[in-house]
């Protein structure tokens, strides 16, 4: 098929690279010419395992090209993905403004049946906004499909090429049948393909965020009670997550969740509820708790070593919101180190991903190491706020013998069960290890 991509940001890059490895001509559009102008480059402006090679190789096919010439694209292609931002207003609710201009553009431009088949986290009702936007501008045949997007930063690439569902939201059997068609060569079996109505649709993913981040609160304020109680919360998790209703996927203590659709989808879902007369009040906890568990190292640090870090030097090891991925969008590294610094710290920190990324959201004074042992030389504690794989095993004695002090706040619980005690350091993580005073 025919299709043009209209965002290349991070779900457009990997659901038109998907798409063209499948043999579909893609063409990906946007109106940001400095980012056309890098992918036409042959560089790729986000960090993705296996991102870069699937696009080089469907350019080098001549399946997937890149242009700015969103209206050409339109009008040639049997699909149009929207896959633009809907970035949260100052009221939590989604911006829907680059969702409805694709909608006018496609009015404007289409000249035989399209389907419109919109990836952007929407709210519900945003299908019957666009379809009304395109039908106030063309009489020719369209339909709006509601497909979003289920992918995991860092795990995208592998999420597209075998998802274990896909939700079509359409009103016609000929819009279904053609996106099915798109998406059969990477089902072993159409039944995971979901056929329901678009309303259902935008509903689902707001839903399946919104739960996943309920695991995570809930599992943080047990952990946090465990710390209360003098139990291990690895070993709770373990007990509890061993029931098969319940299972351990989302379900570990850390200092909180991030990234670009957790948060934002639980703000949408709990206006959208409200709005509708409906409050959402186990979601508002979860909200709540996570807003607290993301400052949580902070607070330990701060209960340690006391109101005043003035001279104290710290490590902070990972910045990124979650491991493979260079996102800063809320991530729990912005809430700690700020808050080290307004006690008056020196903070160092490490990524080995993330630096040029979070060196934006830092202010100059943090200084960003070459390696994870520049940043402990000569620190009184070190954070582990992301569990990157290189961090796992690091060379503890290297490590004690950088530090100034050889104490631990492990936000991720990374080393919970390698004995630090025995190897001379004083570990303290979530709801693991010794407790701090409440």
């Amino acid at each position: 098929m025919r299709m043009a991509v209209v965002g290349t940001g991070y779900v457009g890059l990997v659901a038109g690279a998907g798409f063209a490895n499948l043999g579909n001509t893609v063409r990906g559009v946007d109106r940001d010419a400095k980012k056309i102008e890098t992918l036409q480059a042959g560089r790729i402006p986000i960090f993705e395992p296996g991102l870069e090679d699937l696009v080089a190789r469907n350019v080098a096919a001549r399946r997937l090209s890149f242009s700015t010439d969103v209206e050409g694209a339109a009008r040639d292609s049997e699909v149009v993905l929207v896959a633009v931002g809907t970035p949260s207003g100052p009221d939590g609710r989604a911006d829907l403004s680059a969702v409805l201009d694709v909608a006018d553009l496609v009015g404007t431009t289409i000249r035989a049946y399209t389907v419109v088949l919109i990836k952007s986290t929407v709210p519900v009702g945003t299908n019957d906004r666009v379809t009304e936007r395109i039908a106030a501008r063309t009489k020719v045949p369209f339909d709006v499909v509601s497909n979003p997007e289920f992918l995991k930063e860092g795990a995208a690439v592998a999420d597209f090429m075998k998802p274990d569902r896909v939700v079509i939201g359409a009103r016609t059997e000929r819009a279904r049948e053609l996106v099915r068609r798109l998406y059969l060569p990477l089902m072993q079996t159409a039944e995971r393909i979901l056929v329901m109505d678009p309303r259902s649709a935008e509903l689902t993913k707001y839903v399946a965020n919104s739960y996943l981040a309920t695991r995570i609160s809930f599992i943080n304020e047990i952990a946090n009670l465990c710390e209360r109680v003098g139990a291990d919360a690895s070993a709770v998790r373990a007990g509890a997550g061993s029931d098969s209703r319940i299972g351990l996927r989302y379900f570990f203590p850390g200092c909180g969740y991030g990234g670009s659709c957790f948060p934002k989808d639980v703000r949408e879902l709990l206006g959208m509820a409200e709005q509708n007369g409906m409050p959402l009040q186990i979601l508002g906890a979860v909200h709540r708790v996570n807003e607290v568990q993301k400052a949580l190292l902070a607070r330990k640090v701060l209960a340690r070593f006391g109101a005043d870090l003035t001279g104290k030097r710290l490590a902070v090891w990972g910045l990124a919101f979650k491991p493979e991925t260079d996102d800063m969008r809320e991530a729990p590294s912005l809430a700690v180190i700020p808050a080290l610094l307004e006690a008056g710290a020196e903070v160092r920190a490490h990524d080995p991903v993330a630096r040029d990324a979070a060196r934006a959201h830092l202010p100059p004074s943090v200084l960003l190491a070459d390696d994870e042992y520049e940043a402990a030389r000569g620190a009184d504690a070190l954070l582990v706020c992301t569990e990157w794989q290189g961090y796992r095993t690091p060379d503890f004695e290297r490590l004690r013998a950088a530090m100034r002090q050889p104490v631990v706040f492990d936000g991720r619980n990374v080393w919970a069960r390698c004995s630090l005690g025995e190897l001379g350091f004083e570990y303290y993580g979530i709801g693991a290890g010794k407790a701090l005073p409440a």
